[in-house]
């Protein structure tokens, strides 16, 4: 039987109930292994790294994706809250929301798609790529130990392609569909907390920002050329006909941009994109987005241009009216780890390197590995409250603040260390290792790319 530390044995608990006790056992073995595997994140390989190469009972293993029952929503929501009460217990929660490729072949591969590639495309030049395409939901919070803003993923949902829908004789869901359901889902797991949701402008659409606007604020960008209203005049008396949704025509942002008589105000936003902080010039006003056939949005806008020229003017809107401007962009270029998260799953926890086939088995094998980012991140926050994050450098690379390099090297360092290193007499500087363990680290470091 698998024996954890108590940091991490203290940490998965609250999962335990979402399981039976042989799957539980079964799935401890999978989450360590994971952790402590390099390259690719299959059962096989985790079971390697754990010194269970002679289990001939590894299908049970498989059996912890593809065939027991569990519930990966409940365990979301678990995440969630502990991630709230680690990171953010008090004050707004900021989330991110946006959806990524991951490039998978195979005929057994039903709910692939072929999808624009969003690494290797640019304004001018169209990448496609097939592939499973994952929407996330990440919670956005300053780590302290680390020094900035990390975007830890909690729900992520599989949006399959329209043709498998189609196939099957099911409506399709688009990625706002997806989204709104996930968002409304979220309000009610913290009904007592503010939300604010930041997105790209994929997820700029009425319909979306209509359903979710009352239960969460959502922070998009705003086309240029949208067209905005002044809110609908009141009805008269007596006035009979159908209410009207929308006042008279406002200047697009584009016209905005254009107009000398436009007020500029000069601020300094903190975090600009990778920036310590940026100074950049704002103008705001509110009004409401209407499109013919679509529902009537109140928005506050804020059109942001660069004293310095160095990139386009850009728009952006929030649901909530009452919001700051400058505390409006602040949250918005948190989004950007975001794509951080992406690709470090990628290169960290094998994202992309998974082998599974079954349906049941791949709708959950993506999200558990964007989830064990966090939950190394939760490990490392109960770790660094007795210990220094170490933080790799050399003569030739300075670097101040820990990375998720860092942070999975010291949850691994301290996996490795709880088999209990026997010293050898009172020679500190010598160690006894039992000879199974010698192997598994020899196998782990030769075959780790």
């Amino acid at each position: 039987m698998l024996t954890l530390p108590f940091e991490l044995a203290n940490l998965i608990v609250a999962f335990a109930p979402l399981f039976s006790k042989p799957v539980w056992e079964h799935a401890q073995v999978l989450l360590v292994g994971a952790i402590m595997a390099p390259g690719k994140r299959t059962i096989t390989q985790a079971l390697r790294v754990m010194g269970l190469s002679a289990d001939e009972r590894f299908q049970n293993y498989h059996r912890v994706l593809n065939r027991a029952v569990w519930s990966s929503l409940e365990a979301s929501r678990i995440l969630l809250s502990l991630l709230v009460a680690a990171f953010a217990p008090e004050g707004v929660l900021v989330m991110g929301i946006d959806d990524t490729i991951e490039r998978r072949r195979g005929d057994q591969i039903k709910a692939k798609g072929i999808y624009r590639d969003p690494v290797r495309s640019s304004r001018s030049h169209f990448v496609k790529a097939s592939g499973l395409r994952w929407l996330s939901l990440m919670l956005l919070v300053e780590i302290s130990w680390a020094g900035r803003v990390w975007a830890l993923p909690f729900l992520t949902a599989l949006c399959p392609s329209e043709r498998y829908h189609k196939e099957r004789g099911r409506s399709h869901q688009k990625l706002t569909d997806r989204a709104r359901q996930m968002l409304l889902l979220i309000k009610q797991w913290l009904p007592e907390r503010e939300i604010v949701v930041v997105a790209d402008s994929s997820f700029a659409a009425l319909e979306l920002l209509d359903a979710v606007r009352a239960s969460v604020t959502v922070i998009t960008r705003l086309r240029l050329d949208a067209a905005l209203y002044e809110p609908a005049p009141a009805r008269m008396p007596g006035q009979t006909g159908r209410p009207r949704k929308k006042g008279a025509r406002l200047p697009t942002m584009k016209d905005v941009l254009t107009d000398a008589q436009t007020q500029w105000q000069s601020v300094t936003v903190a975090g600009w994109y990778g920036e310590a902080e940026r100074v950049v010039e704002i103008t705001t006003g509110s009004a409401v987005w209407y499109h013919a056939g679509m529902p009537v949005v109140p928005i506050r806008w804020v059109l942001v241009r660069d004293p310095e020229e160095k990139f386009d003017a850009q728009a952006f809107l929030s649901t909530k009216l009452e919001v700051d401007p400058v505390q409006m962009l602040a949250w918005f270029v948190r989004r950007w780890t975001v794509e951080v998260t992406f690709e470090e799953a990628r290169a960290h926890l094998g994202v992309e390197t998974q082998r599974q086939w079954s349906d049941k088995a791949i709708a959950r094998t993506t999200p558990t590995l964007f989830a064990l980012y966090s939950v190394v991140t939760l490990m490392a926050e109960r770790l660094i409250e007795t210990n220094a994050c170490p933080v790799r450098t050399a003569a030739w690379y300075a670097k101040e603040s820990a990375t998720f390099s860092d942070t999975i090297a010291l949850v691994r360092r301290h996996l490795w260390s709880s088999c209990h290193f026997s010293i050898s007499g009172s020679t500190p500087d010598v160690i006894k290792v039992p000879r199974s363990l010698f192997e598994r680290l020899t196998d782990t470091l030769c075959y780790a790319a």
